[in-house]
Protein backbone atom coordinates (compact mmCIF):
# COMPACT_ATOMS: atom_id res chain seq x y z
CA UNK A 1 0.00 0.00 0.00
CA UNK A 2 1.18 3.43 -0.50
CA UNK A 3 0.01 5.37 2.33
CA UNK A 4 1.25 6.40 5.25
CA UNK A 5 -1.42 6.75 8.25
CA UNK A 6 -0.04 10.35 9.22
CA UNK A 7 2.22 11.30 6.57
CA UNK A 8 4.48 14.43 6.60
CA UNK A 9 5.38 15.91 3.56
CA UNK A 10 8.71 14.28 4.28
CA UNK A 11 7.27 11.39 4.57
CA UNK A 12 4.95 11.42 1.27
CA UNK A 13 6.07 8.45 -0.66
CA UNK A 14 8.32 9.85 -2.78
CA UNK A 15 6.58 9.42 -6.46
CA UNK A 16 3.62 11.43 -4.80
CA UNK A 17 5.88 14.11 -3.99
CA UNK A 18 7.58 14.09 -7.13
CA UNK A 19 4.17 13.98 -8.98
CA UNK A 20 2.80 17.00 -6.50
CA UNK A 21 6.31 18.84 -7.40
CA UNK A 22 5.65 18.62 -11.00
CA UNK A 23 2.17 19.43 -10.99
CA UNK A 24 3.17 22.55 -8.95
CA UNK A 25 6.42 23.20 -11.78
CA UNK A 26 2.75 22.71 -14.49
CA UNK A 27 4.92 19.97 -16.11
CA UNK A 28 1.28 18.24 -15.93
CA UNK A 29 2.00 15.98 -18.48
CA UNK A 30 5.20 14.33 -16.71
CA UNK A 31 2.79 14.61 -13.47
CA UNK A 32 0.17 11.99 -14.93
CA UNK A 33 2.63 9.71 -16.20
CA UNK A 34 4.19 9.57 -12.25
CA UNK A 35 0.89 9.13 -10.80
CA UNK A 36 -0.17 6.83 -13.44
CA UNK A 37 2.79 4.50 -12.38
CA UNK A 38 1.11 4.79 -8.40
CA UNK A 39 -2.57 4.67 -9.55
CA UNK A 40 -1.77 1.06 -11.64
CA UNK A 41 0.07 -0.21 -8.34
CA UNK A 42 -2.22 1.14 -5.72
CA UNK A 43 -4.52 -0.44 -3.48
CA UNK A 44 -8.44 -0.22 -4.96
CA UNK A 45 -9.19 2.04 -2.19
CA UNK A 46 -6.23 4.71 -3.38
CA UNK A 47 -6.51 4.26 -7.42
CA UNK A 48 -9.84 6.96 -7.41
CA UNK A 49 -7.13 9.32 -5.50
CA UNK A 50 -4.46 9.29 -7.49
CA UNK A 51 -6.45 8.70 -10.72
CA UNK A 52 -8.47 12.62 -9.72
CA UNK A 53 -5.26 14.46 -8.90
CA UNK A 54 -3.73 12.78 -12.57
CA UNK A 55 -7.04 13.95 -14.61
CA UNK A 56 -6.74 17.18 -13.06
CA UNK A 57 -3.32 17.26 -14.31
CA UNK A 58 -4.24 16.19 -17.89
CA UNK A 59 -7.08 18.51 -17.53
CA UNK A 60 -4.57 21.43 -17.53
CA UNK A 61 -2.79 19.82 -19.67
CA UNK A 62 -5.24 19.95 -22.41
CA UNK A 63 -5.92 23.32 -21.24
CA UNK A 64 -2.37 24.37 -22.41
CA UNK A 65 -2.74 22.96 -25.60
CA UNK A 66 -6.28 24.87 -25.88
CA UNK A 67 -8.15 21.96 -25.48
CA UNK A 68 -11.21 23.32 -24.00
CA UNK A 69 -13.55 19.92 -24.12
CA UNK A 70 -10.78 17.83 -23.18
CA UNK A 71 -10.03 19.95 -20.08
CA UNK A 72 -13.29 20.74 -18.90
CA UNK A 73 -14.03 17.01 -18.80
CA UNK A 74 -11.04 15.77 -17.12
CA UNK A 75 -11.07 19.26 -14.39
CA UNK A 76 -14.66 17.78 -13.72
CA UNK A 77 -14.09 13.59 -13.62
CA UNK A 78 -11.15 14.34 -11.29
CA UNK A 79 -12.82 16.85 -8.76
CA UNK A 80 -15.71 14.47 -8.17
CA UNK A 81 -13.45 11.45 -7.82
CA UNK A 82 -11.46 13.55 -5.38
CA UNK A 83 -14.39 14.59 -3.69
CA UNK A 84 -14.48 10.86 -1.26
CA UNK A 85 -10.97 11.89 -0.15
CA UNK A 86 -11.95 15.25 0.91
CA UNK A 87 -10.63 17.44 3.12
CA UNK A 88 -7.24 15.88 3.11
CA UNK A 89 -5.50 12.39 2.43
CA UNK A 90 -2.02 11.30 2.05
CA UNK A 91 -1.27 14.94 3.54
CA UNK A 92 -2.70 16.14 0.36
CA UNK A 93 -5.08 19.12 0.86
CA UNK A 94 -7.52 17.49 -1.49
CA UNK A 95 -10.61 20.15 -0.78
CA UNK A 96 -8.42 23.00 -1.65
CA UNK A 97 -7.01 20.75 -5.34
CA UNK A 98 -10.85 20.06 -5.80
CA UNK A 99 -12.01 23.88 -5.34
CA UNK A 100 -9.28 25.48 -7.78
CA UNK A 101 -9.63 23.21 -10.19
CA UNK A 102 -13.57 23.77 -10.08
CA UNK A 103 -12.51 27.18 -10.55
CA UNK A 104 -11.21 26.69 -13.32
CA UNK A 105 -13.65 24.37 -14.73
CA UNK A 106 -16.09 27.44 -14.28
CA UNK A 107 -14.07 29.46 -16.13
CA UNK A 108 -13.59 27.67 -18.62
CA UNK A 109 -17.35 26.84 -18.94
CA UNK A 110 -17.86 30.49 -19.01
CA UNK A 111 -18.94 32.26 -22.38
CA UNK A 112 -16.15 35.03 -22.22
CA UNK A 113 -13.16 32.47 -21.17
CA UNK A 114 -10.50 33.07 -24.01
CA UNK A 115 -9.13 29.46 -23.98
CA UNK A 116 -5.71 31.04 -25.89
CA UNK A 117 -5.24 33.43 -23.27
CA UNK A 118 -5.69 30.43 -20.79
CA UNK A 119 -3.28 28.26 -22.32
CA UNK A 120 -0.95 31.61 -22.57
CA UNK A 121 -0.98 31.80 -19.04
CA UNK A 122 -0.78 28.39 -18.27
CA UNK A 123 2.57 27.72 -20.47
CA UNK A 124 3.98 31.03 -18.79
CA UNK A 125 3.37 30.15 -15.28
CA UNK A 126 1.82 33.35 -14.65
CA UNK A 127 -1.80 33.93 -12.69
CA UNK A 128 -5.14 34.65 -15.40
CA UNK A 129 -6.42 38.00 -15.08
CA UNK A 130 -10.15 37.71 -14.56
CA UNK A 131 -13.17 40.47 -13.70
CA UNK A 132 -12.58 39.47 -10.53
CA UNK A 133 -8.47 39.68 -10.14
CA UNK A 134 -5.92 37.84 -11.03
CA UNK A 135 -6.52 33.84 -10.55
CA UNK A 136 -3.17 31.62 -9.82
CA UNK A 137 -2.21 28.81 -11.53
CA UNK A 138 -2.99 25.86 -9.02
CA UNK A 139 -0.92 24.06 -6.70
CA UNK A 140 -1.13 21.26 -4.69
CA UNK A 141 -0.70 21.88 -1.06
CA UNK A 142 0.83 19.25 0.96
CA UNK A 143 -0.89 19.54 5.55
CA UNK A 144 1.87 19.93 7.51
CA UNK A 145 1.76 18.25 10.91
Amino acid sequence: MVSDSNPTPGSLPSALRRGIEQFNQGDYYACHDTLEAIWMDAETFEKPFYQGILQIAVGFYHLSRENRNGAAILLGEGSSRLRRFEPEHEGVAVADLVDQALVWLALLQSESADVTALSSAIAQRRPVETSEGPLPLPQISVQTA
